[in-house]
């Protein structure tokens, strides 16, 4: 028995967080995942899973062994996918992290476009605002949507992301017009917790500057979707992204403020890991998000 076998056998069986998980998983008997596991501990002279019969869990030896084992296992099957003639043979799982802003918005859909074109791949989208470690956590790639900062992943933007501050026609005829961010301070607002920086608003003055305004209110909300409802509503000012904000400002249900003060450094990007090979399906998978934004040109502004 080759020892990727037996490498392959103990991530299964990790990933699955089990033995009879991963059996059913594999659709390998758990016999000979854990007969693949013990020879492998044997050629390493080291216990790398604790058997018991309740709990499951690594070894210090084992949580090393897997992650660069991990590595090492996408290295090779990048390599597969690599030398392969063309992307008609892509094959396998694709995981995909995104904000859950993104998944249930109308450019969610450029997700499920990937997936009707490519019935051969299994897609699992797994929608967390948080910033996922794509190493760590085992993801191909990500969906973000921020400014770009330092990283040592690899990220390819899709399309332009912008915020927009709005209200109801109704509140606005309470509070009057508002010329500059800073008057903001002093008005109801609606804070989508979502945010590194939640409660101060980013802005740009005229000459490009950045500069923020500390902002509060009734409602805190971890939802874009909610916080502009409550807008709707006549509660207060919200921040959201554009394309949540967008059908619901064609209306007349909201109104767009200080657009002259809107920051323009922002994208949505496709994030992924630093590899020496990039695996075909990641590749395919880019390549469509990038075609289908400017195809839909518009759709996030």
């Amino acid at each position: 028995m080759d020892t990727l076998t037996r490498i392959r056998a103990f991530i299964d069986v990790v990933d699955a967080e089990g033995f009879s998980a991963a059996s059913r998983k594999t659709g390998r008997s758990k016999a000979l995942l854990s007969k693949y596991v013990r020879e492998l501990e044997d050629d390493l002279g080291a216990l790398l899973i604790n058997r018991t019969t309740r709990q499951f869990s690594m070894t210090e030896a084992g949580h090393i062994y897997y992650r660069t084992a991990s590595d090492i296992l996408k290295e090779i099957d990048n390599l597969a996918d690599l030398v392969r003639k063309n992307n008609t043979d892509l094959r396998g799982r694709l995981k995909v992290s995104a904000p859950r802003t993104f998944v249930d918005a109308e450019i969610g859909q450029s997700l499920i476009d990937f997936g009707k074109e490519h019935p051969e791949l299994s897609l699992e989208v797994v929608a967390d605002d948080r910033f996922v470690d794509l190493v760590e956590e085992g993801f191909d790639i990500a969906i973000r949507i921020t400014r770009l900062e330092d990283s040592a992943l690899i990220a390819r933007k899709l399309c332009d992301f912008h915020l927009t501050v709005c209200a109801s026609p109704e509140l606005l005829e309470q509070i009057g017009s508002i010329d500059h961010p800073s008057a903001l301070s002093r008005l109801p607002c609606i804070i989508d917790t979502n945010g590194k920086s939640y409660n101060n608003w980013r802005f740009v003055d005229e000459k490009g500057q950045s500069f923020s305004v500390p902002v509060s209110g009734q409602i805190e909300v971890n939802s874009p979707i909610a916080s502009v409802r409550a807008a709707i509503s006549g509660i207060g000012i919200t921040q959201a992204p554009a394309f949540i904000t967008r059908s619901y400002i064609d209306s007349g249900a909201l109104i767009p403020l200080l657009e002259d003060f809107r920051p323009t450094d922002r994208g949505i990007y496709a994030i992924y890991p630093h590899r020496r090979y990039l695996p075909a399906k990641v590749r395919t998978l880019v390549d469509f998000l990038s075609n289908w934004f400017r195809r839909n040109a518009g759709v996030e502004k």
